[in-house]
């Protein structure tokens, strides 16, 4: 069996559901051999690790840990699903807290043990602040860090193929932005339906605007519809998008949806956030450009950044993340 790289990749979280899915899946699609699987639940971890050396892949060089220096050394890829998952009435929000403490302490492990780190995902809720605050930890520059952000697109593609009941790859350049959350901002303007614009179908008797409002919703609340459905957080789909994503820097680029990007431009009005924007993963990492929308699409991408920035505040005050003007002094790379 051939794989893209013999760089190793670390996931953390890997007795859980994402975790060890994901450690199937990147065997699976042959993207390293050399996988170090990080928990703190040893029983679980090994038991998890067992699975997948009976699963009886050639080459494959798979070792488990609840050190995660021990895990980190020598990565130069890494997913983090690693913080406590969301549960029935709750949301992303009320794992702020206890989930920033955990990524920052990610972040100090990644500047002490993984300083050649070539990217890495960050997938544990709230995602816009557990990414930013491993980067600011993290000592790397703001490329190398990224958070999943694909599924409140991909969950917008599926809302609109089923209800036009179309093939899913039919419904092109569905886009949401900002954070992964109740604030995102969800384009309409870039969408068509079987080559035909999503604008000039909102309002009509196709998809009249209180259908549209609420799918919307529908997209906003995709995770907590899953939780409800399963009685769990997702899994399959988080796995398999971080997986995407690192495949797309591996490879040199063409990942389709959006991803998470520090974003510090005063021109574009953002200052020192994580967040959905339109991004390209490359061999450098992630990069961003400003998205194209209506007036009043850049005005809801504004509101669910201006979110952040108080979400991110909170952080501040709880004294995970330093002051704004002290981010310098902990990575210099900012």
């Amino acid at each position: 069996m051939s794989y893209l790289t013999e760089d190793k990749l670390v996931i953390f979280g890997s007795a859980g559901a994402i975790g060890s899915n994901m450690v199937q899946a990147a065997l699976t699609m042959g993207l390293t051999p050399n996988i170090a699987m990080v928990d703190p639940y040893d029983k679980g971890n090994e038991g998890a690790a067992e699975e997948i050396y009976h699963c009886a892949f050639p080459g494959a060089n798979v070792t488990w840990t609840a050190n995660a220096g021990e895990g980190l050394r020598g990565a130069r890829y890494l997913i983090s699903s690693g913080g406590a998952p969301r549960k029935e009435g709750m949301t992303r929000e009320d794992l702020l807290k206890g989930n920033a403490e955990i990524a920052a302490q990610l972040g100090r492990d990644i500047k002490e043990h993984a300083p050649e780190l070539k990217f890495g995902v960050i997938i544990f809720n709230p995602a816009d602040i557990t990414g930013l605050v491993t980067l600011v930890h993290s000592g790397l520059a703001p490329s190398k860090i990224s958070t999943l952000a694909a599924l409140d697109s991909t969950r917008l593609q599926t809302a609109l193929a089923q209800h036009f009941n179309v093939r899913q790859d039919e419904v092109t350049g569905c886009r949401t932005y900002g954070g992964h959350g109740e604030m995102m901002a969800v384009f309409a303007s870039t969408a068509k339906v079987s080559g035909r614009p999503l604008t000039e179908l909102i309002g009509t008797d196709e998809l009249p605007d209180e259908t549209w409002e609420s799918i919307k919703q529908h997209v906003r609340q995709g995770g907590k519809r899953i939780i409800q459905l399963r009685g769990r957080s997702s899994f399959q789909s988080p796995s398999h998008q971080s997986l995407v994503m690192v495949k797309s820097v591996i490879e040199g680029g063409g990942y389709p949806w959006p991803a998470g990007a520090y974003v510090d431009d005063a021109d574009a009005g953002f200052t020192k956030l994580m967040m959905a924007m339109e991004t390209t993963l490359d061999r450098d990492g992630v990069t961003w450009a400003m998205p194209a929308g209506t007036e009043s699409e850049i005005a809801e991408l504004r509101a669910s950044a201006e979110h952040l920035s108080k979400l991110r505040d909170e952080v501040v005050e709880m004294g995970v993340l330093p002051p704004l003007d002290a981010w310098t002094d902990v990575n210099p790379n900012f």
